[in-house]
């Protein structure tokens, strides 16, 4: 994987000051340039439920200004990476030919969506596979798209990862130098296979279309059997004191107190609660890729861990997020999974029976965990005007966190109803967990 990408390769390519007809001159790989079947997408049965009552394909209704551009999925959301950065995905095999696409829409439905998140830090990854003659956009469209974003969605963009670059998007990028600035070309990374995206994000948590699969599936066989081996290390086994990744009952059984709540909730949830309640952004910042590791790698292996000694507000928060979506089975359990995406779907006069109902079928273990975190984020939202963290703002935070599909997929068609339950379980709190 390489970050950094925008190097003088122009005197190996010949490449001076580019016509504004350059990209309609570049050639793409023979791969790229052949005409793809249809793509099935491999969704979940919960996942195609929902696209199918919002529209096929699409998590907006039909009549949305943008419907005809988000049944395509060019854009999704996939919950948060390994650092606890959102993850933004776009798939340039989904993009239709010229003649069926508004482009300009296109831009503004990417913005519509990022503005939902720009104010948190996030992920870019863009799957390169599948872009063709057909539907590449045109030089002009991709120097206003670039000038479109201004600093504002640059500035919280911590990654862009190019999924299978081609000559194609590397001279592309070299076309685009004077355009780009020096600190967002440094945010760019090359990733040639699959494999290399599990050091950034769980890759079962993608809808990777089928087309990206097989094609990564090619070019790996094209490799020697020693080089294949070294891509896929096997998994190292748990930890005796292992924290992460562990099913809340072990931890539980674990505690030297028998107690429901996890160690690693309680601890940061206790210095979180004296020292990051009043810090603006919380829960919206990454933290130190390295530190994270660190954090980790200690409370796996048994160790004691101070947060006040570390003084990271930011760092505690993303050790929460990360422990959440690690755990095996999400905090509100795949049983609840099709009764909350279908949740907009009760009366908002029944919303707290209804809720009550669904957590009373949580294990002990989740239902004490959960009301845990809930009290804590409700006293974080007391303090917004401060925190700018309201009850909208942690439900998009969290709820990636708390629920995502078996199969571990997250996309827009789920992950808007995750956020609009967990936004109601924080603001209906006091009734919904009321003796």
């Amino acid at each position: 994987m390489s970050s950094d990408l925008l190097v003088d390769l122009n005197d190996d390519l010949g490449v001076d000051d580019p016509p504004s007809n350059a990209l309609d001159q570049l050639k793409l790989s023979p791969m790229g340039d052949k005409l793809w079947p249809p793509d099935d997408s491999s969704m979940s049965k919960s996942e195609t439920d929902i696209s199918k009552r919002l529209g096929e394909g699409s998590h907006l209704t039909w009549d949305h200004p943008y419907y005809d551009i988000a049944r395509h999925q060019i854009v999704e959301v996939a919950g948060d990476d390994n650092f606890g950065r959102k993850v933004i995905v776009f798939n340039a095999c989904r993009m239709p030919p010229h003649h069926e696409l508004d482009h300009h829409k296109l831009l503004m439905y990417l913005k519509a969506t990022l503005d939902q998140y720009v104010e948190s830090d996030y992920t870019l990854i863009y799957f390169h596979n599948g872009l063709t003659s057909e539907n590449k956009p045109s030089l002009s469209w991709l120097r206003d798209a670039y000038r479109e974003f201004d600093r504002k969605y640059k500035k919280n963009i911590k990654a862009l990862y190019i999924v299978h670059p081609t000559m194609f998007i590397k001279t592309l990028l070299i076309l685009f130098k004077p355009l780009i600035s020096f600190k967002f070309g440094r945010k760019i990374n090359y990733i040639n296979y699959l494999s290399e995206l599990e050091d950034i994000v769980k890759c079962e948590q993608l809808v990777i279309p089928t087309r990206v699969r097989d094609y990564d599936e090619k070019i790996r066989a094209s490799l020697k059997p020693s080089v294949q081996a070294q891509m896929s290390p096997p998994r190292s086994p748990p930890l005796p004191n292992q924290q992460f990744g562990v099913p809340l009952p072990t931890l539980r059984a674990r505690s030297s107190d028998n107690g429901a709540v996890p160690l690693v909730m309680r601890d940061t949830v206790a210095f979180l609660m004296e020292q990051g309640l009043e810090i603006e952004g919380i829960f919206r910042r990454s933290a130190n890729v390295t530190l994270v590791r660190d954090v980790q790698h200690r409370y796996n292996s048994g160790e004691e861990v101070s947060f006040s000694q570390m003084e990271d507000v930011h760092l505690a928060a993303v050790i929460l997020k990360t422990f959440l979506r690690e755990l095996p089975e999400p905090l509100l359990t795949y049983q609840l999974y099709n009764d909350i995406v279908n949740f907009h779907n009760v009366d908002s006069s029944s919303h707290v029976t209804a809720i009550r109902n669904m957590l009373a079928m949580l294990p002990e273990e989740n239902y004490a965990s959960l009301k845990f975190l809930i009290e804590f984020l409700v006293q974080v939202s007391a303090q917004s005007e401060i925190n700018k963290m309201n009850n909208a703002n942690l439900a998009v935070v969290f709820g990636p966190n708390l629920l995502w599909g078996q199969d571990a997929a997250m996309t827009l068609s789920a992950i808007g109803p995750i956020n609009n339950f967990t936004r109601t379980l924080l603001d209906q709190h006091y009734k919904v967990f009321s003796p």
